[in-house]
């Protein structure tokens, strides 16, 4: 490396920018990118502009060794931002400058390498932070979505970057806005861990950015369904109708209005938000599959409410279903959910053909899934199939435990374990001397986390298979669990 490049690259390691803010990808490349996409695509975001998508995306196409597509990205990145925000620019265009700086550095290309180091020089001469560590907020902001972006590990790293900014500018609408947004999120995935009658910091913080920012259709969504998790019905219910008065071709808002009206039963008035959703021409599954869970509802309801009484009706909406689940794993994302579900309402419509080449797509792609509750989802659909319509025990047990496996106590993990336990009961009516039914059983209760339970049906079981080394194995565990908890 020549002297002069090698001041180059001390010039760049200084610069804020995706580059040098070390981001930890945790998800798959290709799906961050269609994520980006999507953003910018539907990009109805409760800030202003969308150049710091651009930018992202533009490091993505890097990462790709798509060097052309990044440039033509960082581009439209500074179109976007001037178009924005006109006089104000500048100090938008800190990052989109230092991406291009070392977009041009990894091309050989030097002279303008230095020429947009130079243009963020001058920038931070202009708008001066008064501290070496400081960061501008604009610089803190489109950090903040980037590490939001990229991966939920660094939710806290995205929250404390929009906390800096409010620090110098507390009572910026777009700071207190995007701050209630991180927060929302953070607390759904990794941050929750409050009493039933305290409030959330991200409700606190989503009160005061709707005080500033009163008419913001994706505040009022989150907070509805943040204050409905906290049974405040009646105030979560004037948020989201307010949400869609607001912004009523926000694909966003209508996802998330839809979801509030379905978790609260009002399955007609969710379908018709979900339609309209569909009719805007938006290539999002998830308005099929929202649709489908609301059709799923109406025939469980109509079930236990009429059980075959009104046949007809059920077979029309399973059909809607269908439909659905069909137009929804034709798109470009696809819900590998969707696999599942339709392998289920082709064996419940007795089309068992289709049912197992679905189930085998959903198999395919399962390795894609990346979150758990989907993957636990998916393993207690197929343990479904394969228990009710298939006949084939081992492989319902096999996703069943699967699901059980997964340590999110949600209702398909309870599912799984209810299903467990009925099959082995079944099998120990038959059969009081079942070794698998008996650890079955165990296997269940140390997951429900009854160690002495648990310990108490892997020795019958072991009664029964004296050989084997799985239950014994587990027993061992369990004993030094329960001899551990008695010396506490």
């Amino acid at each position: 490396m020549s002297e002069d490049s090698s001041a180059l690259l001390s010039r760049l390691q200084h610069l804020q920018c995706h580059f040098t803010w070390d981001l930890k990808l945790d998800i798959d490349l290709k799906k961050l990118i269609t994520r980006t996409e999507i953003d910018i695509e539907f990009h109805q975001s409760p800030y202003k502009g969308a150049g710091c998508f651009y930018s992202l995306l533009a490091y993505f196409r890097y990462l790709q060794d798509q060097r052309e597509e990044a440039l033509s990205l960082l581009n439209q990145s500074e179109k976007t931002i001037r178009e924005s925000y006109g006089d104000e620019s500048e100090k938008r265009l800190i990052v989109t400058y230092g991406d291009m700086a070392w977009l041009k550095y990894h091309d050989g290309d030097f002279a303008q390498s230095q020429s947009y180091c130079q243009r963020v020089e001058d920038i931070l001469v202009k708008y001066p932070t008064g501290s070496s560590g400081s960061l501008l907020p604009e610089v803190y902001g489109e950090q903040g979505w980037a590490y939001f972006k990229v991966s939920r590990s660094s939710i806290s790293k995205a929250i404390d970057c929009f906390r800096k900014a409010l620090e110098v500018q507390t009572h910026d609408v777009e700071w207190n806005t995007c701050y209630a947004v991180v927060l929302f999120y953070g607390e759904q995935w990794v941050l929750e861990n409050l009493q039933e009658d305290e409030e959330s910091q991200a409700i606190k913080q989503l009160r005061f950015a709707l005080e500033i920012n009163p008419n913001n259709a994706a505040l009022q969504c989150m907070l509805g369904a943040k204050l409905a998790a906290y049974k405040k019905y009646e105030e979560a219910e004037s948020l989201v109708m307010k949400a869609l008065e607001n912004d009523p071709d926000n694909p966003h808002i209508l996802r998330h209005s839809g979801k509030y009206l379905r978790n609260r039963k009002r399955l007609d008035e969710a379908i018709v938000v979900f339609e309209r959703g569909l009719k805007r021409g938006d290539q999002l599954s998830s308005f099929n599959y929202q649709l489908v869970l609301c059709y799923k509802q109406k025939i469980i309801a109509e079930e236990c409410r009429r059980p075959f009484s009104n046949r007809e009706k059920v077979r029309k909406w399973r059909r809607i279903c269908i439909s659905h689940l069909e137009e929804s794993v034709k798109r470009k994302r696809p819900f590998v959910l969707a696999w599942a579900d339709l392998a289920l309402l082709y064996a419940e419509a007795g089309d068992m053909s289709r049912a197992e080449e679905a189930y085998q797509q959903c198999l395919k792609k399962l390795p894609e899934v990346e979150e758990e509750k989907d993957c636990q989802t998916i393993h207690q659909r197929c343990g479904d199939f394969h228990l009710y319509h298939k006949k084939n025990e081992a492989q319902a047990i096999a996703h069943y435990t699967k699901g059980l496996l997964i340590p999110l106590k949600k209702y398909e993990w309870r599912q799984c374990a209810k299903k467990l336990k009925q099959i082995a009961e079944r099998r120990l009516a038959k059969n009081r001397g079942d070794g698998k039914a008996l650890a079955l059983l165990g296997q269940v209760a140390r997951a429900e986390g009854d160690s002495k339970k648990a310990a108490f049906f892997y020795e019958k079981a072991l009664n029964y298979d004296k050989d084997n080394e799985e239950y014994l194995s587990a027993l061992c565990e369990l004993r030094l669990e329960l001899q551990g908890s008695s010396s506490d």
